[in-house]
């Protein structure tokens, strides 16, 4: 029986004429509109935004954080089938015999090109400083936080949010875009994935609606990455100049204010839309050139000024500790404790007071001591052995909490960031094979990741331990903790040049992830066309401009990354069920390709034959 040729019509119509020539009318407004309409809710009514996302993400995360968590380990597994599978494996995006359009060297450097990025910046000491403190195991009670035995878990972790799971997301998106784009030349485009499941109905509605999904959470995962990339901007401003009303001075240590985020944003945004208008993409390659040599002055620093054994130790035992663990972080999820279930799991002395006890034993950022110094009345008078008893038998809670807090959401930013790093993978890697591109795109840029994040957090872990920053950079916020780690580690003019070399450094990645991240924006809403206008950069400049600085307003004072990260977890979600029809979508073409290769093979042969 033979196998029917597989669906390719892939027709998107566009605009012949007027403001939205060669692009697609639907995609554009409905995408617009979703997000005109989150400004002037955030703008008009910012207290009401800011409480309505925060408490429908708190649902949110009732409901599906056990989903986010096990899809995000599927794609990993998925991917390492794949990869492993020798049929599917080899098969090469492109034509039969097609040759990789860059070397392994350009390949690579562009990939690291994609992962030291703002993330990088922000979080190379805070995220193990983090960790350090509060992980599961550390959450748990098996270890005290911000001690050396709680090293090992912090990188762990560190490792999963920063390793494999991470980039596994990306090349999801990035190899479903690239396979179909380059072996069925279909366009670069998010509804292209999910031909093979749906065929023409892709063309319609339905279409839009996948790659609408496709925008706003690209628009949604560069909006954090912008507005974390401008705090620590200020910070670094701060650092150089002083100047304290970019700075809220009112808490235990100056932290960026919302009038030093919104003046920071529209620098770096007006800068990137000068860039757009200017149509200096010449520039931006050299820019990201820079980014990439500046990235190496600035480890090359850690390695000679910082804790560089401690770091390369730390490397080798929390990478075989992170794989030894590798399933339980994949596939080990929570949900919210339930009451019943807490109260059925204590001790008879304890169970009349339930309801007293469960909110201190269910609070991941509570110690053990904390939870008996929170207790009153009768239940303070319990014995050590029975809280001892209570606090364990709230852990799935305080896990759940915990693993929402911390893995879900960088899970969400992920998925959200997917169409902007995915597409850029998928645009350098026509002519690879399938494995090389999974093997390639997951485990090398992953390892880098690690060096990374351990030499720069394993140097400020270090400084902590050994008592010579006595909590100055735990106590500095987070996005200041990488000029706190500096302080420590150097001074003078050697410091200062380091720090303005930091600042530079922030804001060209940050231009670099603005105009990419508008330009993967704007190639969705053309259909997949890699050359767009420079009126609809400057529209989508606009927008996140207008998206990052009225829910940076919306947000409390002391917490003004909170609506934004909300809305990124809020709107990664749809986009998160795209992305396992994805799998499900390539899994099917790949086996249906390869019975056509089969089919034709016997077809040759039987004609070879007669």
């Amino acid at each position: 029986m033979s196998i029917k040729p597989p669906f390719t019509e892939l027709e998107i119509k566009k605009q012949g004429a007027g403001f939205y020539q060669d692009n697609s009318l639907p995609i554009a407004l409905i995408s617009k509109g979703i997000m005109v309409a989150l400004v002037l809710w955030a703008l008009i009514w910012p207290a009401n935004a800011n409480g309505t996302l925060g408490s429908l993400n708190g649902q949110l995360l009732a409901l599906f954080n056990q989903f986010y968590v096990i899809i995000v380990g599927l794609f990993v597994f998925f991917l390492l089938v794949v990869a492993i599978i020798p049929s599917t494996g080899r098969r090469i995006m492109g034509t039969p015999g097609e040759k990789p359009e860059f070397s392994n060297f350009s390949w690579f450097s562009m990939m690291f090109g994609a992962g030291l990025g703002v993330g990088l910046m922000v979080f190379a000491t805070a995220e193990p400083l983090g960790l350090w403190g509060s992980n599961p195991v550390v959450v748990a009670g098996e270890v005290v936080g911000g001690t050396p035995e709680a090293v090992e878990s912090a990188y762990r972790y560190t490792f999963a949010h920063y390793g494999f799971h991470a980039w596994s997301i990306y090349v999801v998106t990035g190899l479903s875009l690239a396979y179909y784009a380059y072996t069925r030349n279909m366009p670069l485009t998010i509804r292209s994935a999910l031909t093979p499941l749906f065929g023409s109905a892709m063309n319609g509605f339905l279409g839009h609606v996948v790659d609408v999904l496709g925008v706003v959470a690209t628009i949604l995962g560069v909006s954090v990455t912008i507005g974390f990339g401008v705090s620590q901007f200020i910070d670094g401003v701060y650092a150089i100049t002083g100047m304290e009303w970019i700075m809220n001075m009112a808490g235990d240590v100056p932290t960026p204010s919302k009038v030093g985020l919104v003046s920071g944003l529209i620098v770096i945004m007006g800068m990137s839309i000068i860039s757009a208008v200017s149509g200096v993409g010449r520039g931006v390659k050299y820019l990201s050139n820079l980014n990439l040599v500046l990235s190496f002055i600035l480890l090359l620093t850690f390695v000679i000024f910082g804790s560089f054994m401690f770091a390369m130790t730390t490397y080798a035992s929390a990478l075989v500790d992170y794989i030894m663990h590798f399933l339980s972080i994949s596939f080990g999820a929570y949900g919210p404790q339930d009451a019943g279930e807490f109260a059925a799991a204590l001790p008879e002395a304890a169970k009349p007071l339930a309801s007293e006890l469960m909110g201190g034993a269910t609070n991941p950022w509570g110690s053990f001591t904390g939870f008996k110094e929170g207790l009153e009345g009768a239940a303070a008078e319990l014995d050590d052995a029975t809280l001892t008893a209570a606090y364990a038998a709230g852990n799935d809670g305080r896990q759940f909490g915990w693993q929402s807090a911390w893995t879900t959401f960088y899970w969400a930013w992920w998925i959200a960031f997917s169409p902007f790093v995915g597409l850029f993978l998928a645009r350098i890697s026509k002519g690879r094979t399938v494995r090389e591109f999974i093997v390639g795109c997951v485990i090398a840029p992953a390892l880098v990741c690690f060096a990374w994040m351990t030499i720069l957090g394993g140097t400020a872990i270090d400084l902590e331990l050994s008592g010579v920053a006595q909590g100055a950079i735990t106590g500095a916020s987070q996005t200041n903790q990488l000029f706190a780690t500096l302080g420590q580690m150097m001074d003078g003019g050697l410091l200062s040049a380091l720090t303005v070399m930091c600042v530079v450094l922030i804001m060209t990645f940050l231009v670099t992830s603005a105009d990419s991240g508008i330009l993967v924006m704007n190639t969705i809403m053309s259909g997949g066309s890699q050359e767009t206008g420079i009126k609809h950069r400057i529209v989508w400049g606009l927008i996140l401009t207008a998206v990052i600085g009225t829910l940076i307003l919306a947000a409390g004072e002391n917490n003004p990354m909170d609506a934004l990260k909300n809305a990124m977890i809020i709107g990664a979600l749809p986009f998160t069920m795209v992305m396992g029809l994805m799998c499900i979508s390539l899994g099917k073409a790949l086996y249906r390709d390869g019975l056509r290769d089969k089919q034709g093979s016997s077809a040759v042969a039987g004609a070879a034959a007669e």
